[in-house]
């Protein structure tokens, strides 16, 4: 995810909003034996609850092995993981009415696009003090748990954008791997045309997909530097993000299924998709479905090509894990919190591109389905070249589900893929108006 400079700077209009005064607890304390280590102040053994909504499929290390192994070692700091099975947005909800009701976990996952969101709605706990204990674990990564100053977690993953291929397929059809904008528009319909396709616009992605598409080719969406913030979500690398894919589309020369339909395993497993832009963090199961175990893959991934702004790729998802407010025992979940995101090489097996410092392997499984290659040290490499000017607003959430609706229109009732971007800044005006937040319009 990249280093949001945004965030920092909007650190003052951040720090005036009103927000509530909750006053919750959360997490558990329990009666069990007591230790000076790890212990609440009053020497009383602690349960910390955590959330997450990791893939916790097969080949990976699951998250409950990883917690054994910490409550093992912490007889006195005690976790409860839970895995959450549905989307993003309905875990934030869900957390959001926990909070409420006093009965939320004290560390939960969250997507970056949601922490200035969390924060501005006081759902999670200043934990800077803790924080900077850890800072020096994590890469630049750490400012996306950071909003108006304030730490409310650590990082876990980012998660920049990659061009995914099968090397096999593109060797049978006589195609080079694109390395520009204007390459992968011609290779695109060059497949198309022996009835094979390398790109499918998803119009469930929309959200993180096209912003990070627009990140990637040189737009900064908001900026609150000034006394107001600013939104411009139709820049000219959103123009052309636009116009790239409104030509594909209008030429049939793209699918058009959403990225978590089982028609898109289909598309991949009949080698009628042989290629797409994805999420770094795809790698780690994108292919499960596709590759046997008993197999090697042919698919490889690279940089995502050159959308007019140079080795720059944008965000699609990333995140930390927050403590959220009422958390009884914030010192105990943060130490827990920094041990558990620095367990990469577990957490590379989840396919993430963790945010912690220090070199991962690739795991056995991904490099078997990718024929060998070091993937992760390509995830790495994509890393390096994330846009440092791109940051999230306090409601990105609301903007991300206008512009999936908007696309889901698009598709479905032939729209312009330009009106999912106009979508997104009247829906992010709107958000920080409803947010009691200056914006200029």
């Amino acid at each position: 995810m990249a280093r949001s400079q945004g965030l920092k700077r909007s650190a003052a209009l951040l720090a005036a909003m009103s927000l509530a005064a909750m006053g919750l607890t959360a997490c558990s304390g329990d009666d069990g034996a007591s230790s000076d280590s790890g212990a609440s102040s009053d020497g009383e053994k602690v349960t910390i609850q955590y959330m997450h909504r990791l893939p916790d499929g097969d080949g990976m290390v699951l998250v409950d092995e990883i917690v054994e192994r910490w409550n093992a070692e912490n007889p006195d700091i005690q976790v409860e993981a839970t895995k959450f099975d549905g989307e993003a947005h309905e875990m934030i909800k869900k957390l959001e009415n926990d909070i409420s009701a006093q009965t939320a976990p004290c560390l939960a996952q969250l997507g970056y696009g949601e922490v200035p969101e969390m924060y501005a709605k006081g759902l999670v706990e200043d934990v800077t003090a803790e924080a900077e204990k850890y800072k020096d674990n994590f890469s630049g990564a750490f400012g996306q748990m950071v909003v108006g100053g304030v730490a409310v977690g650590l990082p876990q993953d980012t998660g920049p954008l990659v061009y995914f291929y099968d090397q096999a397929e593109f060797d049978a059809l006589g195609l080079s791997v694109p390395t520009t904008m204007d390459e992968l528009k011609a290779t695109a319909k060059e497949a198309a045309a022996q009835g094979k396709y390398i790109l499918d616009f998803e119009p469930d992605e929309a959200q993180y997909w096209l912003s990070g598409q627009a990140a990637a080719a040189g737009d900064s969406w908001y900026d609150g530097s000034g006394d107001v913030w600013k939104v411009d979500t139709q820049g000219a690398g959103a123009e052309r993000v636009a116009e790239f894919w409104q030509e594909l589309i209008d030429e049939d020369a793209v699918l058009t299924i959403n990225r978590w339909d089982d028609a898109y395993t289909k598309a991949l497993t009949d080698k009628e998709l042989i290629g797409n832009i994805g999420a770094a963090w795809e790698a780690g199961f994108m292919l499960d479905d596709v590759v046997g175990d008993d197999e090697e893959g042919t698919w490889q991934v690279t940089l995502l090509p050159d959308f007019g702004a140079g080795a720059l790729t944008g965000p699609d998802g990333g995140s930390g894990v927050a403590v959220l407010k009422g958390c009884e025992f914030p010192e105990q979940a943060m130490e827990f919190n920094n041990w558990f995101n620095t367990q990469t090489e577990d957490l590379a097996t989840q396919g993430l591109v963790v945010a912690a410092l220090g070199e991962v392997s690739t795991p056995d499984k991904v490099k078997r389905q990718f024929g060998g290659q070091e993937v992760f040290t390509k995830l790495a490499e994509a890393n390096e070249t994330l846009s440092e000017d791109f940051a999230y607003i306090p409601g990105f959430s609301a903007v991300g589900a206008k512009m999936n609706e908007v696309a889901s229109n698009v598709i479905d009732e032939g729209g312009k893929i330009a009106d999912i971007f106009k979508a997104a800044q009247e829906e992010s005006v709107s958000t920080l108006k409803g947010l009691n937040i200056d914006v200029e319009e």
